[in-house]
């Protein structure tokens, strides 16, 4: 599959007039389409919804579009409720899954109205003692063990540090039952960015399971099944992707076998992607601004891993277009990297592209997701912009660059003139 960005060479010249590189960049009209066929995909269900994790993109323009499309969110702490109640995100519209939970982010998801997702058995009673419990609430299962595919090694669950056992599902039903609780919902999460169509499917069929379980042991009402996220996207060119009508079918078949013959037909599918929904269709756009010829050949850019972090942390892989040398040849073998004072400050290694020269434009692909987000501000660099490609052309800035005196805003610098 060919990665072509979504910006050409004479566009970035133009906006790097008003906004400097680097920057990030999200395509609006890509995320409408994609957000489109989603809800085509599980359009079957009549109470479908997507709750986007804003852990992957916490850009209030962006999840305002998302709203538009009638995505809810999928909300992990204090800062992230807050951001979604000012786009207008309320109630049942907010799922809040999170672990290791203060005290203070239960209490604000209560006043939102947020379902909440008991991620471990303990925390029932330590809400208790923070807010009222709510008719609707939803319980995260961890199933242990490793998760295998068609034969295919996916991840091990037992290694996580998410969710309750099996007993412990039954034992939260009830303690939430004998508190009051009406409806129910299960969640769970086994693999991460994954591109087989299967993923989905295999775990519908291990809540559904589950979920009649539940509902013949405790008479709980099962309101919905939420496949969280894990559906991936390929970052590589010779990656397949994920073919979500695919998806939305096999959980359709799975739906149908395991709980429409239990009397569980009503049963609502809720999903929380992140990096799906928005990842391909955002860019960290970057310059390059310096060569070196030491052992390796070197191709310096003006960004670095405070603004796209997963390279430096994974070693993962994204894809990169010298824009306006999308044709010529990859006959030059660089490093790609940044201005940290960390040797793991790279984009690529070893990377075959055509020659660069300073000046160039360099386009990152697959950053709309754990992109900006995940960025910081070691060596005192600052975040960049972020920028929409609005439908009809025109660019938006909807984060501004942080500047030294954001930077220096937390400090206290009084004790240094007593």
């Amino acid at each position: 599959m060919e990665k072509t960005p979504f910006v050409t060479l004479e566009q970035v010249q133009e906006i790097v007039k008003t906004h400097p590189t680097p920057f990030h960049i999200y395509d609006e009209k890509a995320i409408r389409e994609n957000a489109r066929r989603v809800k085509a995909a599980f359009a079957w269900n009549p109470n479908f919804k997507e709750y986007f994790a804003v852990k992957a993109t916490p850009t209030p323009r962006l999840l305002q579009i998302l709203k538009e499309e009638g995505f809810g969110v999928d909300c992990s702490s204090y800062t992230e409720l807050l951001m979604s109640k000012a786009v207008g995100f309320a109630g049942q519209d907010i799922m809040f899954s999170s672990n290791v939970t203060p005290a203070e982010d239960f209490q604000l998801a209560a006043e939102l109205g947020a379902i909440v997702n008991f991620d471990d058995i303990t925390h029932i009673d330590f809400y208790e003692k923070l807010a009222p419990f709510a008719e609707t609430m939803s319980c995260r299962y961890n199933p242990g063990g490793e998760f295998v595919l068609d034969n295919q090694f996916m991840d091990t669950p037992q290694e996580a540090k998410y969710g309750m056992t099996r007993p412990q599902m039954t034992e939260a039903f009830r303690k939430l039952q004998a508190k009051g609780v009406k409806r129910f919902g299960i969640h769970a999460f086994l693999a991460s960015n994954t591109t087989e169509n299967g993923y989905y499917p295999a775990l519908a069929r291990i809540l559904f399971q589950t979920a009649v379980e539940l509902h013949q042991e405790t008479g709980a009402e099962i309101a919905f099944v939420n496949l969280s996220g894990g559906v991936g996207i390929p970052y590589r060119p010779d990656q397949q992707p994920s073919d979500i009508l695919a998806i939305g079918e096999g959980v359709r078949q799975a739906y149908e076998e395991v709980l429409v013959p239990a009397g569980l037909g009503d049963v609502a599918i809720y999903t929380e992607m992140g990096r799906f929904i928005l990842g391909p269709y955002g860019m960290l756009i970057t310059q390059c601004t310096h060569h070196k010829h030491t052992h390796k050949e070197y191709a310096g850019c003006d960004a670095c891993a405070a603004n796209l972090m997963r390279p430096a942390m994974y070693g993962a892989y994204h894809h990169i277009t010298v824009l306006g040398k999308e044709s010529a040849p990859h006959d030059h073998i660089y490093d790609i990297t940044g201005g940290l004072c960390e040797n793991n400050d790279k984009f690529a290694i070893d990377r075959a592209l055509p020659e660069i020269a300073i000046g160039d434009y360099l386009a990152i692909h697959d950053t709309g997701a754990h992109g900006f987000s995940m960025g910081y501000n070691y060596n005192g660099k600052l975040r960049s912009a972020e920028l929409l490609l609005c439908e009809d052309g025109t660019v938006e800035l909807i984060r501004r660059a942080e500047t030294p005196q954001d930077y220096f805003a937390t400090f206290d610098f009084t004790h240094l003139f007593d």
